[in-house]
């Protein structure tokens, strides 16, 4: 068990045969693969997704940025050189998953039309009109991820050597940007997560 946990690579792919061992639980129970599994599939591959981008999300505005005022000067190089470009990585990409895969639960549940217009195209139907509101606030959050968020903190840390001569207070402005957008998405992520819930509940 050791040798599991202490590999996040093996503690990942031991998560993956414990699925895989309840898709085979699922079989033998007479489940199929049939259209209702593909929504399902989606729907669990959109929640995983939403796990990785929302907690990285969290991360960053309620640990890392609180908490690097406190931070000795003389450790803050490993934090912006080491810990927060990988963190960006997964973040950026956990937001292009959820999109993606959202979309396609969209398409696959037939109301992906209805939910972009807001119940204009189809006529009012709440959960339509509440997963519309979480749709376009996920893609709110996932443009400023993409396009503001990344592009200022490749600046603000000079992630991948791409802008080794910006000057300082370029840098401390871009810092500041990625951060005042972070927490824009982390106030967003509140009734989006609310309205994504509601669709399925009220």
């Amino acid at each position: 068990m050791t040798a599991i946990l202490s590999n996040l690579r093996n503690a990942v792919i031991t998560g993956v045969v414990l699925a895989i061992l309840l898709v085979i639980f699922y079989i033998m129970s007479g489940g199929a693969f049939d259209a209702n599994y593909t929504r399902f599939f989606f729907r669990w591959l959109h929640v995983l997704s939403g796990v990785m981008w929302i907690g990285l999300l969290w991360y960053f505005n309620f640990v890392q940025i609180p908490t690097m005022p406190s931070i000795p000067d003389d450790q803050k190089p490993a934090i912006g050189k080491h810990i927060a470009p990988k963190a960006l990585w997964w973040f950026r990409w956990g937001a292009m998953s959820t999109i993606v895969t959202g979309l396609i639960l969209g398409m696959l549940n037939g109301y992906i039309i209805n939910a972009l217009t807001l119940g204009m195209a189809e006529g009012f139907i709440l959960n339509h009109v509440l997963i519309g509101i979480g749709m376009w606030m996920g893609i709110i959050m996932w443009f400023n991820v993409w396009f503001i968020i990344w592009p200022n903190q490749q600046k603000a840390l000079n992630i991948d050597n791409k802008f080794p001569d910006l000057a300082a207070d370029a840098k401390a402005a871009a810092g500041k940007t990625a951060m005042l957008f972070s927490r824009t998405n982390t106030v967003l992520s509140i009734p989006m997560l609310f309205a994504m819930v509601g669709a399925q509940n009220l």
